[in-house]
């Protein structure tokens, strides 16, 4: 049966317990992900406490990293999500995504509305990429990609 959290502590407490096996296996999120048959970004989410893996996900992460099976078990339960505290982001690299949105929130609205009508883009309906570029002026380029449906709002 699917199971729920109604708090963070249990999930955070397992990103924890991940985190520690991560960096004591000097494992990537990426090769974490491998043999998942997921996204390494969606698996590093549910890894983060945002998503629940399905059983065999959850079993393959579990013996990558060595948790136990009620640790598998947790990784299965879908989380309480949400991982910004309700004030403004002092972690820079999730600032600097809390500015894209405060800069160009009402521009992206704008055009989502102009080219889909009025409606939202799903976050539930929803995948996400990240890769990382070579820029031609040097150094290198942080490519996110978000393909979310878009949901039109319906009249009632």
């Amino acid at each position: 049966m699917t199971q729920s959290q109604n708090t963070n502590a249990a999930r955070q407490a397992l990103t924890d317990t991940i985190i520690a096996a991560k960096a004591k296996k000097d494992l990537s999120f990426e090769q974490i992900a491998e043999g998942t048959g997921l996204n390494d970004v969606f698996v590093t989410a549910a890894l983060l406490a945002q998503h629940p893996l399905p059983a065999k996900a959850a079993q393959k992460v579990g013996e990558t990293l060595g948790l136990n099976e009620d640790e598998i078990a947790l990784l299965q339960t879908i989380p309480l999500r949400g991982s910004v505290e309700n004030h403004m982001p002092t972690d820079p690299t999730i600032y600097r995504f809390y500015e894209v949105m405060q800069v160009y929130g009402t521009t992206l609205k704008a055009l989502v509305h102009e080219q889909f009508g009025d409606g939202i883009m799903s976050a539930i309906n929803f995948k996400m990429d990240l890769k990382k570029v070579a820029d031609p002026e040097g150094g290198e380029r942080v490519v996110i990609t978000l393909d979310g449906k878009f949901l039109p709002y319906k009249p009632f």
